[in-house]
């Protein structure tokens, strides 16, 4: 919601007069009143556009690049960019974001604190399922798999997204459909372009007590924005959205390869044919989630579910500061899925570098437009905002250079994370506090340049009272008599400050 900064805080020429973006996304448009069943938006486009922002096809002329991974690692080392301009990637984003890169990272990061003694620290690293990387870690997985007679593990290639490739094995003789060489223990033969390369799986020990709502599975898709690995800085946004299966859940495993029930990536359930997909899109809000719960569970077990959740976010980012390589033209809007058992404990998934921004549905739509709209007012480009705000639209400060910050203390919940979206309010009080700031920044620089040392002062001259009412929005009001402008009286503005702890948590001394 640009229009709020823009209509409150002039400026000759507009800013968005001379921003120009590129976005390589697809965008397709079906006439909503239309019968079409494939009736699908991609909304980034649409929120650029809405910005009052041109669009160009020049290759280096832009203020923001929306682009897919391969020309980030195709063309972003090949160019050089200016100081204004942004990407929607960072250069190694695969360490997070690729499966087996990540299930490494985060077994890295457990092993140094567990040596480091840090085994409470550590134990918040086993966030993922029992994991192992195959053909590389094929023993290990055997061994594991031996230990769990019945157990199902689900098989989910490494470069792959939507749900493509990914099958269930509870027998070893079903991993044949996916290894086509059968000698794992001699050396690998040498490659040729006739070879069929072994494609990298990750194979998952399968969640087989999942929560239910309606007896139905489901997962959460929740947005993560980092703007900086050094130092690293996170805003997480409130909404997000649960997705469920159009199927009832069913732990009878005997058969496997009817997915429709275990995987909730909407790129498999839109072929369910059910009427509730064309209606809800099989997505419901997580603020719908929240709300669930608090009835369901209490406001402790949610309170410690959500909070875990966060934790989860920002260990997964910590386990990959070090080698991911910042650069100050990038960003990155992650998608974390989540899944949550039925003892309330939370389990990451998988982190996606490039969330479907597609929407299936008038709500999917309004709320990624929203999600997307803050996300560029968070970038700030056009240069309204101060780098400093917790808050911006629908997305909270969560974790920067060794701090997390929670709602204030006293809240009845200890996470924003699905609490109500004021984003609209919060922006219009945010783009006041900032018209207000800056008026007082001009005044109190106008003061100080028309004031000489060593010349006497003149008096003042008297204001009438419509010179008064004019200037009251600068200067400083009596502590007896607040000034009715300053958008800080907003009775939705919170006084409080947000609770503000070091991340991760010191360590208690041993013994203790």
């Amino acid at each position: 919601m640009s229009e709020y900064f823009r209509r409150l805080i002039k400026r000759e020429p507009p800013p968005a007069a001379h921003i120009r973006f590129r976005c390589a996304k697809l965008h397709k448009v079906t006439d909503p009143g239309s019968n079409c069943k494939d009736n699908e938006y991609n909304t980034i486009y649409d929120v650029l556009k809405s910005r009052g922002w041109k669009e160009t096809d020049v290759d280096t002329e832009w203020h923001i690049f929306w682009t897919d991974k391969d020309w980030i690692h195709s063309a972003f080392d090949k160019i050089h960019l200016d100081p204004h301009q942004h990407v929607n990637h960072f250069l190694n984003h695969q360490e997070l974001t690729r499966k087996d890169l990540l299930v490494k990272n985060m077994k890295r990061m457990r092993r140094q604190c567990e040596k480091d003694g840090r085994r409470a620290e550590a134990a918040r690293y086993d966030v993922l399922p029992v994991t192992y990387v195959v053909p590389q870690e094929y023993h290990m997985f055997v061994d594991e798999f031996k230990k769990y007679t019945g157990a199902t593990w689900i098989m989910k290639p490494v470069g792959r997204s939507q749900g493509a490739g990914i099958f269930l094995v509870n027998k070893l003789a079903q991993t044949q459909q996916w290894k086509p060489r059968q000698d794992w223990n001699g050396p690998a033969p040498a490659k040729s372009e006739d070879d069929d390369a072994v494609e990298t799986y990750v194979a998952q020990k399968y969640v087989e007590a999942p929560l239910l709502i309606g007896g139905k599975k489901f997962d959460m898709r929740l947005y993560v924005c980092v703007t900086s690995y050094h130092p690293l800085t996170v805003y997480m946004h409130r909404g997000g959205f649960c997705r469920f299966s159009m199927s009832r859940y069913s732990s009878d495993m005997s058969n496997l390869t009817a997915l429709g029930s275990h995987l909730t990536n909407v790129a498999v359930q839109k072929h369910s044919g059910k009427a509730a997909y064309k209606r809800t899109g099989a997505k419901w809000d997580v603020n719908n989630l929240k709300s669930y719960l608090l009835t369901t569970a209490g406001v402790e077990v949610t309170n410690r579910l959500f909070n875990d959740i966060e934790d989860i976010v920002i260990y997964s980012l910590l386990s990959v500061q070090k080698v991911m390589i910042n650069d100050k033209h990038c960003f990155e809007m992650y998608g974390y899925d989540i899944l949550i058992d039925v003892d309330y404990k939370p389990w990451l998934l998988e982190v996606n570098a490039s969330p479907s921004l597609t929407a299936n549905t008038t709500a999917d739509y309004e709320m990624k437009y929203g999600l997307l709209d803050d996300l560029l007012t968070l970038l700030d480009i056009e240069k309204y905002l101060t780098g400093n705000e917790l808050q911006i639209g629908g997305f909270d400060l969560l974790y920067k250079d060794g701090y997390r910050y929670a709602p204030p203390e006293g809240s009845v919940f200890t996470s924003y994370l699905g609490c109500y979206n004021n984003r609209l309010s919060q922006l219009q009080r945010l783009a006041k506090t900032r018209a207000w700031e800056l008026r007082k920044e001009q005044q109190s620089s106008k003061e100080a340049s028309s004031s000489t040392i060593g010349e006497p002062q003149e008096e003042p001259v008297p204001k009438t009272e419509r010179e008064r009412r004019k200037s009251a929005v600068v200067e400083v009001a009596d502590p007896g008599h607040p000034n009715p402008e300053d958008p800080r009286l907003d009775p939705g503005f919170n006084p409080k400050p947000r609770t503000v702890r070091p991340f991760p948590p010191p360590t208690a001394p041993a013994g203790k």
